[in-house]
């Protein structure tokens, strides 16, 4: 596929003559050929213009119909072959295996929600009958379900090029839900954007949705995606990336005539905890299993430990040697783009230049000048010190981690009660651990999304039960998961029809159960006709 760097827009590419950008290889540091083109105002009017004319008529198709459009994304996507996973290797370094595997995760993720649209649950039909009789006043025939809430704008993630991208669990899921979905691209992978792109606007043309249900486009600075979020048919945002983008968004959101909501996942730090029992019996495994954790993706997920908490002794002592081993045997590796990497580069030395941090370990090889590489480098500090020093607790996004040695129960409870909100939490523990720490799990709850036992939180399995999600920073609402069959659910909401005439309802809601939903009649959930 030879890339032309323009927008997609109601199933046209386009570009305005105007500014352009490229992308670099983090491999080698060297500018990649396309130029892209920079949306202009007119353009991302356009787009979501467009999406917003799509959108009376795709919200009524068939689950049916969506389901197969979906199939139809799986088939194009597949279409595209290697040449997309050597064009994503190009644009953010990540290796072959990495990118066979996401690619693995996207096509998956997209086939879920192909039959979550067919299955239809997610709609929620509720139907309670009426009673003319009942006294004091007759009961009314009231019925209800989730639609979909309109136009979606849907950022892609940097390190996630496939999954968490164009054609990623944002997308797919508002489409899904029976909204259309305009992406600003990721500037970091634009030609990867553009592939699959046109893959699902292929998709849109053979299964004859609506032209506007999917409009993609590029940009590098800011004002393109704020622009999205201002637009007044813009009726809900999905972003995945740092703080201060996702605040932001929110924030531009918010100061709209009509906010609307913005469900930004803006990672975090991810708590581990290590219980003494635990340490005692196996801290040399927990150690390794840590540090492999930690240097996934070279630290570039969201869910990497980047906290443990333990108390001072002999056995968070032996934790710590292994760790180090185990980190000073760690290449450096690639990160995504430059700018990633500053922050790293930055976030680093201001740890590491804080009295009362000691370095635990770092990658022992140097790293190569002529890439974004950067190093395994693990700390270690007091509860003290991360009292004096907040930022200690802070996301340092890569391969880096700091471990806070307590003195006593009194030490963890302050720390953990001081937490703020993060993804996934990890518990290394025994059933005496649980025992005497309940009190502190219970305060854990209450911080993250996710609790991992005797594991970490790198790795998410996509299903109905998981939840990706926590209270603020991580994201800006804790309600909503944005990965997994639940993730639909932030782009629906409820309408309630009183007293109508079979005829005119929704299909889900008629006294014929046509589509085998699981609906609640008169508080009873039942696939049986009214």
């Amino acid at each position: 596929m030879q890339l032309h760097g323009k927008h997609l827009i109601n199933g046209d590419a386009t570009a305005a003559d105007g500014d352009t950008f490229t992308a670099t290889n983090p491999n080698d540091s060297t500018t990649l050929p396309t130029k892209f083109h920079e949306a202009t105002a007119a353009e991302v009017d356009h787009g979501v213009r467009a999406a917003a004319a799509a959108f009376p008529h795709y919200r009524r198709k068939s689950g049916k119909d969506i389901g197969a459009f979906l199939d139809t994304v799986v088939a194009e996507l597949e279409g595209l072959g290697d040449a997309l996973l050597s064009l994503a290797h190009d644009e953010t370094g990540l290796p072959a295996a990495r990118l066979q595997s996401e690619r693995g995760r996207m096509l998956n993720q997209v086939r879920i929600f192909a039959a979550l649209a067919r299955d239809g649950a997610f709609v929620g039909a509720r139907i309670d009958r009426p009673d003319a009789k009942r006294q004091p006043l007759p009961k009314p025939d009231v019925r209800a379900m989730n639609i979909g809430v309109g136009p979606v704008v849907v950022f892609g993630a940097s390190n996630f090029p496939f999954a968490i991208s164009v054609a990623g669990t944002d997308t797919v899921s508002a489409l899904a839900a029976g909204c259309p979905v305009v992406v600003k691209a990721h500037p970091a992978h634009p030609g990867t954007s553009e592939m699959v792109g046109r893959a699902l606007a292929a998709a849109v043309a053979k299964a004859g949705m609506p032209s506007g249900v999917f409009c993609l486009l590029q940009g590098a600075g800011h004002e393109v995606g704020l622009a999205l979020v201002r637009h007044p048919e813009t009726k809900a945002v999905a972003f995945t990336g740092s703080l201060r983008g996702g605040r932001a968004l929110f924030d531009a959101a918010a100061t709209r005539p009509d906010p609307v909501p913005v469900y930004a996942e803006m990672g975090s730090v991810n708590p581990v905890l290590v219980l003494p029992g635990a340490v005692a019996e196996r801290g040399d495994k927990i150690a390794a299993a840590y540090v492999q954790s930690m240097t996934m993706g070279v630290g570039q997920f969201c869910t990497s430990p980047g906290l443990v908490l333990g108390f001072d002794g002999e056995g968070l002592d032996r934790f710590l040697t292994a760790a180090g081993i185990a980190a000073r045997a760690v290449a450096p590796a690639t990160m995504l783009h430059p700018g990633i990497h500053r922050s790293f580069t930055a976030g680093v030395a201001r740890i590491e230049n804080t009295g009362g941090v000691t370095v635990v370990g770092r990658s022992e090889a140097a790293v190569n000048a002529t890439r974004t590489e950067a190093s395994c480098v693990l700390f270690a500090t007091t509860a003290d010190v991360l009292d004096s020093h907040p930022y200690l607790a802070e996301e340092v996004f890569g391969p880096t981690s700091t471990t806070v040695r307590c003195r006593d129960k009194a030490d963890l409870d302050r720390i953990v009660r001081g937490l703020a909100g993060h993804l996934v939490a990890s518990v290394h523990a025994t059933p005496a651990d649980l025992a005497e720490f309940g009190d502190v799990l219970a305060l854990l709850e209450t911080k993250v999304g996710r609790i991992v036992w005797n594991g970490f939180g790198t790795g998410i399995e996509v299903c109905a039960a998981m939840n990706h999600s926590g209270p603020y920073p991580a994201t800006t609402d804790a309600h909503f998961t944005s990965i997994g069959h639940a993730s639909v659910h932030r782009f629906v909401r409820p309408i309630c029809y009183q007293n109508f005439p079979e005829d005119a309802l929704p299909e889900a809601l008629r006294d014929r159960n046509s589509l085998g939903l699981h609906r609640l009649i008169d508080g009873k959930l039942t696939t049986e006709d009214v």
